[in-house]
């Protein structure tokens, strides 16, 4: 059993779990929408959300700036110009969106801070983890890719990742992503500023709800996280020929939409016969969309998700194959315009072994390792595993329902999620100061 090293009672725990939650209510409450959670990159919900979380940092001591990219960056220097752990994860959301995904794990690592600066329960004295370095906390914008279409804005830029060809990015409403810069106050010639170096860094760590089951299943309440999968999207198009409905006999009809409905059909065979692959169709749209038109075409999406690439990108080989056969043989065409594409990241073992550290010292008594799970979502961390080493915590979520006003997660949850997410960076403090 890993010994615990905060010495922290279990009514500041508490306390600090009830605080996160309020402050997830809190943050539900700036929408775009008055019915649902909705915030998007570069908005007034981004701008309102920022200031908030600025403020909730600087009640614990940090410092904060907000980056070239429009992150939100809280600093608190333990050990003088030391590289920094960073604690992230985002606040933006998908449309009609739970109020945990990603917030959590923002607002768990302002209480983590304030935990490892504040002093003692036992005594009231001026304890403060020796630190052999600083702590961060980011909260990146656009993780879901909402507005632009593109995931991982914020935590590109960080990540010293960013493209160029993505200023030509258009929202629904036909603003660009260079646009939307401009009008929140940024610069995009300067969004390189918000690159951060490997030197500044000694890692990253993220909280996350787990966006799937296997917790609630097993009945755990925590676990780590061994890998993020590799992720790629598409837009697909399907052209046939639009003609009357009652005029066109079946022998002559060219449907577009049959022939995307049998695709889409083909992506849910394909990849259930597949080990650790998923895709998705989350978009279908059919032209001219008439009712008493034949469909002349369909447009549709594709989410291909897998453990390692080399399985994902085979997969997609299969499912282009199999769409020339469908295509082929209803008369129609196809094409595709790949939108993006992420590799696999594997959590640095390191970071996996304080996690887990962490996991068993917040249990107290363990009699299991804690389950370690392989993430079928993408994180923020993905874009910073080129800079540095990530590792990653899972929270239990009742159902495994996310991307969705039901998703959830315990006070009693978070309070373990807190404790293990400080006692990792304790572990990790204790590893780094061994090497030395």
């Amino acid at each position: 059993m890993a010994s615990a090293l905060l010495p922290v009672s279990p009514e500041r725990i508490a306390d600090a779990a009830r605080r996160v939650m309020s402050r997830c209510d809190d943050l539900a409450r700036i929408s775009a929408a008055p019915d649902r959670i909705e915030r998007v990159y570069l908005s007034p919900e981004h701008a309102r959300v920022n200031r908030l979380a600025a403020e909730w940092m600087r009640e614990i001591g940090m410092t904060t700036r907000q980056d070239a990219a429009g992150n939100q960056i809280g600093r608190l220097d333990t050990a003088g110009d030391e590289p920094a752990l960073m604690i992230g994860s985002h606040l933006d959301t998908v449309a009609d969106a739970g109020r945990y995904d990603g917030i959590v794990g923002v607002l768990m690592g302002i209480e983590v801070v304030r935990m490892l600066r504040e002093p003692a329960d036992d005594d009231g004295s001026s304890w403060r983890s020796p630190l052999p370095f600083a702590l961060e906390v980011a909260a990146f914008w656009d993780e879901e890719g909402t507005r632009f279409g593109k995931a991982l804005l914020g935590s590109s830029a960080v990540g010293g990742v960013w493209d160029d060809g993505w200023w030509d990015l258009a929202d629904a409403e036909g603003t660009t992503l260079a646009q939307a810069f401009r009008e929140f106050g940024l610069d995009p010639g300067r969004v390189g500023e918000a690159a951060r170096r490997s030197d500044e860094l000694v890692g990253y760590l993220e909280a996350h709800i787990e966006q799937g089951p296997e917790l609630h299943r097993s009945g755990e309440s925590l676990a780590v996280v061994s890998s993020i999968a590799s992720a790629r999207r598409f837009l697909l198009s399907v052209e046939g020929e639009a003609r009357h409905a009652g005029g066109t006999p079946y022998d002559m009809r060219r449907d577009a939409l049959l022939g995307a409905s049998e695709a889409a059909l083909a992506v849910e065979r394909i990849c259930r016969a597949e080990h650790h692959i998923i895709g998705t169709v989350g978009q279908f749209e059919a032209f001219p969309g008439g009712v008493n038109i034949v469909p002349g075409e369909v447009q549709f999406s594709l989410d291909l998700r897998g453990e390692f690439d080399g399985e994902r990108d085979r997969v997609w080989q299969r499912l282009t194959a199999e769409l020339d056969e469908i295509m082929g043989r209803r008369g129609l065409r196809w094409q595709h315009r790949e939108i993006h594409n992420a590799a696999a990241v594997a959590c640095a073992p390191l970071l996996q072994d304080v996690v887990r550290e962490g996991i068993r010292a917040a249990a107290g008594e363990v009699t299991d390792e804690p389950p370690a799970i392989f993430s079928r979502a993408g994180h923020d961390g993905m874009a910073l595993g080129g800079l540095t080493g990530i590792g990653m915590l899972f929270l239990r979520n009742p159902d495994g329902i996310s991307h969705h006003p039901d998703e959830d997660v315990s006070t009693a949850d978070v309070a373990r999620g807190i404790r293990a997410l400080a006692e990792s960076v304790l572990h990790l403090a204790a590893d780094r100061r061994a090497a030395a």
